[in-house]
């Protein structure tokens, strides 16, 4: 039930997103609050995963630092500037592909080998976002071809930061690494906003503001901790499973809230993906259960 609800309130994100944007805000502005507001949280976070550990070293720092940059303020601006150019169940397709991205970095930088079930999963996952992509492109041209490619640098971006982040997480443990991380990250997107934008741009409607504060609690730290209490309990194997609802939830909430379309091309295309990445992810977990990974 956890990773369920940590899943379904991190698909939310995008929702919340494209609501603001039909109140005159840009991606600049409109992720300097949604940082602002959940700032705090991780800090707390921080501190409470610090309490009698060892102190930092300036290794430790550059690593957070690095990782803050990967995995939270450089895909969380590419993820915010494409959503404003394509449909939210697109963003969440794309964003889907994130495990076929870690496993391609594997290969280019650890020499990992990709096995043929591996590469099949890819292949009808991204054969499903092309779909809807081709789809959306017909609709609306140029601009969703700018917005896919944002959101997928957003993926790559993450994808980076999950390659890179294992001998930190193993050190510093996941709840400290990622409350600095984040940490960092909110005041990069704060720091952002103030060096691109006037101080009058804060200046925005009511609306903003609350949804902002629902994106960093409920789409940003509430899902956070529940995935990391669900992966205690099941493992990050069956957490990761349960996370495919991500998708549905998003194109739902997309019908029903944005008034999205929901056509066969979306249909088909989301099934393609969550089929492709079921096929990937029991292709890697066989193969770890055979022999070591590598």
């Amino acid at each position: 039930m956890l990773a369920t609800l940590g899943a379904i309130a991190f698909s939310a994100k995008a929702i919340i997103v494209k609501l603001a944007y039909r109140h005159g805000v840009d991606a600049v502005t409109l992720i300097m609050y949604r940082m602002l507001f959940a700032l705090p949280i991780f800090a707390l976070m921080a501190w409470w995963a610090s309490r009698g550990k060892p102190p930092l070293t300036r290794k430790d720092w550059f690593g957070i630092v690095g990782l803050g940059v990967t995995g939270y303020y450089l895909a969380s601006f590419l993820d915010f500037a494409g959503l404003s150019y394509i449909s939210a169940s697109l963003e969440r397709l794309i964003l889907y592909l994130n495990p076929t991205l870690v496993l391609l970095l594997g290969l280019l930088i650890y020499r990992r080998r990709i096995r043929r079930r591996h590469a099949l999963g890819m292949l009808i996952s991204y054969a499903g976002v092309l779909l809807v992509f081709g789809h959306e492109v017909t609709l609306d041209g140029g601009d969703t071809v700018l917005g896919a490619l944002l959101v997928f640098g957003s993926a790559v971006s993450y994808a980076v930061y999950l390659t890179f982040s294992g001998e930190l997480v193993r050190r510093l443990g996941s709840l400290r690494l990622v409350g600095l991380a984040t940490t960092v990250a909110c005041f990069l997107c704060i720091a952002q906003f103030v060096l691109l934008r006037p101080l009058g741009a804060a200046l925005v409607a009511p609306e903003v503001i609350w949804l902002s504060v629902l994106n960093a609690t409920v789409c940003t730290a509430m899902p956070v901790l529940m995935v990391m209490m669900a992966i205690e309990r099941i493992g990050a194997s069956m957490a990761a499973q349960s996370g495919m609802i991500g998708p549905m939830s998003t194109i739902l909430m997309g019908v029903l809230i944005l008034d999205e379309p929901f056509t066969a091309w979306v249909a088909a295309g989301t099934v393609l993906v969550i089929a492709g990445i079921f096929v990937f992810t029991h292709s890697v977990q066989a193969g770890r259960s055979a022999r070591p990974y590598r």
